[in-house]
């Protein structure tokens, strides 16, 4: 019988321990010295990250339970918290290190727009896609099921209407005003919205709070098994491979500890990849954020939409090849700076800035494009060449970034 001998490379990485690997990746970033000389070591070993119990939390969680973070030479401690304005205080008082967050959160902080205002950083983008559009089971009973029947429903029954999104500058607020305003309703004067955190979405509904809410997974779903809600739209409908949460920190957080954010991206890059790898590690993954620690909800509320196998809660069920996706070939995990832009434009769009903001100018302060690239580039993950994108949304406009100011006035609902 023969024995297999271990190829030294894997035997050195196991004797050595996976520091080796970070500090080959550290040293490739362009940094003198080897990392566990000191020089590129991170200056801060643990770090504090925030996040609010959805499903695209999963690759900050998987880089703790896998041990991503440990092989860069830090150790993450995920802090779960109640609501996007908690995140939103601990970011700006520094009891977070980072967080999970809502893009929009990031830059309302950043300009003041969303409470305190603090230079922040986006480092990645952490998902695409895999929120929905949920309506009352109640108004689906009236024939309201997707965007033109509600508008239909609302017009012939006068009424106060209740939608909800999750933090006012959030992807969420965003994602539901331009979905109404997309068939005519104006979230403004037409409609009522109210902010009401993710995993308090259901019970809201459940007691008739609202009528119809934006939220990420698996609280969409949820609404659906509980047979209190259904699935009008997906926001991959509204907007195919949106930007959705980032992993975000104070400008000041980047400054101080730079090779400490490097470590935690690179840990967070890995599980992004280990996530999208496979069905396995998709269903693992789902077991894994269920628990009661991070989600708290059966896996069944969960492991279904990250694989595309939805369904609305009216006996339709389809295969959507645009679910949730954690890296995508790191198409996903890339800092666009149009797509920063695009959260301003809207912000301006519902009044939530008086005057248009140098567009650019803020997503490149916010934007951390080029550390990005060096720790992506280091580790071998494909880069777009060109940081601003083109998307048709679901009303049939182009966003490509050209002309933010322009784009923003051009909607005909606004405030």
């Amino acid at each position: 019988m023969t024995t297999r001998t271990p190829d030294p490379s894997r035997r050195d990485v196991l004797k050595k321990g996976a520091a080796v690997g970070a500090a080959t990746v550290f040293s490739s970033l362009g940094h003198s010295g080897v990392w566990a000389a000191g020089s590129d070591k991170p200056e801060k070993e643990e770090v504090k990250i925030g996040f609010i119990p959805l499903t695209d939390c999963a690759s900050v969680v998987m880089a703790s339970v896998l041990g991503f973070d440990k092989k860069y030479g830090v150790t993450i401690v995920p802090s779960k918290e109640a609501s996007w304005a908690g995140v939103r205080d601990k970011l700006v008082s520094g009891e977070l290190d980072m967080a999970h967050v809502l893009y929009g959160l990031v830059y309302g902080v950043h300009l003041g727009t969303a409470g305190p205002k603090k230079d922040m950083a986006v480092l990645m983008n952490l998902n695409n896609n895999g929120q929905a559009f949920t309506l009352s089971k109640a108004l689906a009973d009236k024939g309201a099921v997707d965007g033109p029947s509600l508008a239909k429903h609302i017009a012939a029954n006068p009424r106060e209407y209740t939608f909800a999104g999750t933090f006012p500058t959030g992807t969420h607020a965003m994602w539901m005003h331009y979905w109404l305003a997309s068939f005519g309703i104006n979230p403004l004067s037409g409609a009522k919205l109210i902010t009401v955190p993710p995993p308090q979405m259901v019970a809201n509904m459940r007691v008739g709070n609202m009528d119809g809410f934006c939220v990420g997974e698996p609280w969409n779903h949820r609404a659906i098994m509980d047979g209190i809600g259904i699935t009008a739209n997906t926001t991959q409908d509204l907007w195919k491979d949106h930007p959705e949460k980032v992993l975000g920190t104070s400008a000041d957080f980047v400054k101080k500890y730079p090779n400490t954010t490097r470590a935690v991206m690179m840990a967070v890059l890995e599980a992004s990849k280990w996530i999208d790898a496979g069905l396995q590690n998709k269903m693992k993954m789902a077991e894994t954020v269920a628990q009661k620690a991070y989600i708290n909800t059966g896996v069944d509320a969960i492991n279904q939409r990250i694989l595309g196998r939805y369904q609305n809660g009216l006996g339709k069920t389809w295969d959507d090849p645009n679910h949730m996706k954690f890296f995508n070939d790191g198409l996903v995990n890339f800092p666009f700076l149009s797509d920063g832009m695009w959260f301003l434009t809207q912000h301006k769009r519902w009044g939530l800035m008086k005057t248009h903001p140098d567009y650019l100018a803020v997503a490149k302060q916010v934007n951390q494009v080029d550390l990005y690239r060096s720790v992506a580039s280091a580790m071998g993950i494909s880069v777009p060449k060109d940081p601003m994108r083109s998307s048709k949304l679901i009303d049939g406009k182009v966003w490509d970034g050209k002309d933010p100011a322009k784009y923003a006035d051009s909607f005909a609902i606004k405030a």
